[in-house]
């Protein structure tokens, strides 16, 4: 059966620090390296995802989707990662990096869509 899901993120080189957070999953977590978003500043599209880790200043582990209860929607589809949040790049863009312009990093990722969700 699928429990509460706890996230808090301390701030660090991958994105800001953000409060806990608790989410009613609505089913177990999978793994999830590819997402597609609908950034206002980036091109639309397929990008990939990591979880961010604190391990060696930063480094990348796996993202985690889960199925979430939301007030407005009924359901939403969450992203998480590490301990640092979760990071992302477009297909194919090299090695993971914090100084990598084309990558950015977020607590999570809150999606409307599942079909956005591209599982492993």
């Amino acid at each position: 059966m699928a429990e509460s899901v706890y996230v808090e993120v301390e701030e660090n080189d991958n994105c800001d620090y953000m409060p806990l957070q608790v989410f009613e999953a609505r089913a177990d977590p999978a793994p999830v390296s590819r997402v597609r978003l609908f950034e206002p500043d980036r091109p639309h599209g397929i990008y990939e995802v990591t979880g961010w880790s604190g391990d060696e200043d930063g480094s990348p582990c796996q993202a985690m989707y889960v199925p979430v209860s939301d007030s407005g929607q009924a359901e939403a589809h969450l992203i998480i990662g590490g301990e640092w949040g979760v990071r992302m790049r477009p297909l194919g863009g090299g090695e993971w990096s914090v100084d990598d312009p084309r990558q950015w990093g977020e607590p999570f990722l809150w999606l409307a869509d599942k079909s956005d969700i591209l599982l492993d």
